[in-house]
């Protein structure tokens, strides 16, 4: 059963209906009784959506943090897309969390899991699969208020030649399927900073490989960052290379007599991030990506349906500006 809600050509992007989706990981990986989301009812998986789509979503990202489709048997996921349609929804992306193709212990695994996704990604009518280098939660951070106020993973440099050539590997998957592959911006990866992150995208070399410019993973934490009004210029290194955006704001503030620091999740427009502006360079440089409303803490799915509507305020105005063409295809779009 096809659902409603498909993802339009670029040529076809409008404010209204430019691809927004809601984020899974708000419901988490477990159901209240503790069952895996991919084993859980049909009817579990409904009423998660149902919530989704009441708030005016018509795209999830039904990332692995919540079900991994690539878990799914070919039943089971006849069955998710049977449920999806009937709430009204489709899928614009598919993102992998914690996931490394280069985790040692599980990189082969995930390696295999990334070439199902992008196989299924087409079959749903994504266009973009979303994956990263970050690893599990530590100890420390699964104790913390916030995960980002403990350290985490930090990739090991003998192992990036390993993971240009899987990303590479990837890439070739993904343009035989006429979609494309993003590489989530996080900190202590081999894309952790804009620098390396074009770096990286320079040296995998593949005309399928883009990055996902989630620098609210690099705001929120308790370290020194490079600053600017609005981050504007954390952004400028990577625009011209992003194909998706996991989006998503925080408060931030830094005492330099006392070396402390402070963050906290809000919604897009409250943010450190001047998301009018940034979003408005992105499609001036040729962003035609989908996004991917997230929110940590609080109502997430609230925020997430709010942060929407805001996105599609700025789209508009920024399709509709007098003074730049906004017609031309960014070369990752």
């Amino acid at each position: 059963m096809k659902s409603r809600a498909t993802t339009p050509p670029h040529s076809d992007l409008t404010a209204e209906n430019w691809p927004i989706a809601c984020n899974m990981l708000t419901f988490g990986g477990r159901t209240p009784d503790g069952t895996p989301t991919e084993d859980a009812s049909a009817t579990t998986w409904a009423g998660q959506l149902r919530q989704v789509r009441e708030l005016g979503f018509d795209h999830i990202d039904p990332t692995d943090a919540w079900l991994s489709l690539a878990k799914l048997s070919p039943e089971r996921l006849n069955e998710f897309r049977s449920v999806l349609a009937d709430e009204g929804l489709g899928i614009s992306s598919i993102s992998m969390t914690r996931s490394s193709v280069v985790d040692r212990k599980n990189g082969e695994q995930n390696l295999a899991d990334a070439h199902r996704f992008l196989d299924i990604a087409p079959e749903v009518g994504a266009s973009i699969v979303n994956l990263g280098f970050m690893q599990g939660l530590t100890p420390a951070q699964q104790q913390a208020l916030w995960f980002w106020l403990e350290p985490g993973h930090v990739d090991d440099p003998e192992l990036r030649p390993l993971a240009i050539e899987r990303i590479r590997e990837l890439g070739d998957h993904a343009a035989a399927n006429g979609i494309q592959l993003s590489l989530e911006m996080y900190e202590d990866t081999y894309v952790g900073t804009p620098e390396d992150a074009v770096q990286f995208v320079k040296d995998v070399g593949h005309d399928a490989v883009g990055l996902n410019p989630d620098i609210g993973n690099l705001v929120r934490l308790h370290r020194p960052i490079p600053s600017s009004p609005g981050m504007i210029d954390l952004f400028e290194t990577v625009l011209p290379y992003c194909n998706f955006w996991h989006i998503k704001n925080y408060t931030r503030d830094e005492d330099p007599a006392t070396g402390s620091y402070s963050s906290a999740p809000v919604p897009l427009k409250y943010g450190v991030i001047n998301y009018r502006a940034v979003i408005r360079r992105a499609i001036e440089l040729g962003y035609r990506g989908p996004f991917c409303t997230e929110h940590y803490g609080s109502d997430s799915i609230g925020v997430c349906a709010e942060n929407r509507d805001y996105i599609r305020q700025v789209v508009g105005s920024a399709l509709n500006r007098p003074d730049q063409p906004t017609n031309q295809q960014g070369a990752s779009a």
